[in-house]
């Protein structure tokens, strides 16, 4: 599968992609409402960064305690009913005299559930597409983030100013409904990829499973470190420069939206491959810029540019189911997810405090700085799970819409015997 054509006459991928674009739109509106509402009730960089970032933190616990349910609940409704607690949460959360505790509080509770969803909803999309066709969906749905995260920032931005951040919660709050409603009517009533109920017991069982390759241990880490690092240092924006902190949390969407766009529809598969440090190098690097406090057109430039290196994702989401049985699919890619944005969250709340005893450019030079330490400290064994990955075999035709999804001709075992391409 190799063109956008191909991809959106794929049955249910088109509804796929609407749901996850509407979820993007609510979480990018609400997150930078949030942030601003909770920055000019406190003053401080740590809670405003915590704010926009923070709910990331609670996905250790659900990758811990409730990733199971990936793989173990049909997805529609799981997506859908997922989307009407955020929808709920929201406008809740934009109650007049909330307190800052009581968004916090809520926005924990938020983060827990993140982590299932992730899983639901990037195990389904493994699930619609053939095996060529998966790197080309998840870049599309990239593409989506980032582009609804330009158009979120931008639009979230004049509705701040406009309906106030607590009037911007409720429009974020609706996105979530119609989104529901989109995954409910759109797509197809499938079984779990897995039978059994969702557990404690099990999901440690598979986590354990999936960290047990020396290879897979190694993706994820590169998925997980520099990247969340680098989005720690994203979240000084709205301290760096609170009136631009918009057009710079725009411009590093479409720097993303302009990554994924080149590697997952014009990048041969040969050469991708290759490409994982490098991009991850072009990720943490022109932060280091912020070292001289550059004004807004210089720091603008550094941003779009490096976000172009979150494309490195795609690079080590292929490698990594290409090292992963099918019927994992779902908790393998919910444990990425769920890894990420524990990450992300972390370095939120460093870089938050780093700022607070120096500055948010300090913290965000600081931030780009160890993502590129810890990319050159685990090239070597990228370039080892890159070499040993299954080679690539041709694909089948998507699952049907009433089956449970995953091939079932091999056990769960830590290392494939069959290839698995992404």
């Amino acid at each position: 599968m190799r063109t956008y054509r191909e991809l959106f006459r794929t049955p249910e991928f088109t509804p796929l992609f609407a749901a996850s674009s509407l979820q993007i739109a609510g979480l990018t509106i609400s997150g930078l409402a949030l942030g601003t509402h909770i920055y000019e009730e406190t003053g401080s960089p740590l809670l405003s960064a915590l704010a926009m970032f923070g709910p990331s933190l609670a996905q250790v616990l659900g990758a811990t305690l409730l990733l199971s349910a990936a793989d173990r609940l049909p997805p529609r409704a799981a997506m859908a009913a997922l989307a009407l607690v955020y929808a709920a949460a929201t406008a809740v959360q934009a109650t007049p005299g909330m307190p800052v505790w009581g968004a916090f509080a809520i926005l924990l509770c938020l983060g827990l559930l993140a982590s299932v969803g992730g899983g639901v909803r990037y195990g389904l999309l493994n699930e619609i597409l053939p095996r060529d066709g998966y790197l080309l969906g998840r870049s599309v749905v990239n593409m989506s983030a980032g582009a609804m995260q330009i158009t979120g920032f931008a639009v979230g931005g004049v509705l701040v100013s406009t309906l106030s951040p607590r009037g911007t919660l409720l429009v974020a709050a609706g996105a979530f409904l119609v989104g529901a409603a989109v995954a409910r009517a759109g797509l197809g009533a499938r079984a779990p990829r897995l039978a059994g109920r969702p557990s404690v017991a099990e999901t440690w069982r598979v986590n354990a499973l999936l960290w047990s390759s020396r290879h897979r241990r190694t993706l994820y880490l590169a998925l997980w470190l520099p990247n969340g690092l680098v989005v720690g240092a994203e979240s000084q924006f709205v301290p760096y420069d609170p009136g631009r902190a918009g057009l710079l949390l725009a411009l590093a969407a479409l720097g993303m939206l302009a990554g994924d766009v080149l590697a997952g529809r014009f990048v041969p598969a040969r050469w991708r491959a290759r490409l994982g440090v490098p991009l991850l190098m072009l990720l943490a690097v022109p932060y280091l810029v912020f070292v001289l406090r550059p004004p807004t057109a210089v720091a603008a430039v550094a941003v779009t540019v490096a976000s172009a290196g979150f494309a490195a994702s795609l690079v080590q989401q292929e490698r990594l189911m290409a090292h992963t049985p099918d019927e994992l699919s779902g908790q393998a890619l919910g444990l990425h997810t769920a890894g990420m944005l524990t990450m992300q969250g972390v370095a939120a709340a460093l870089a938050g405090g780093v700022a607070e005893l120096t500055s948010p450019a300090t913290a965000m030079t600081a931030m780009g700085a160890a993502s590129a330490a810890v990319t050159l400290a685990l090239a070597p064994g990228l370039r080892a799970a890159t070499a040993a990955a299954p080679a690539p075999t041709a694909a089948p035709a998507p699952h049907p819409p009433g089956g449970g999804g995953g091939r079932r001709d091999r056990e769960p075992e830590a290392r494939p015997r069959a290839p698995r391409a992404g």
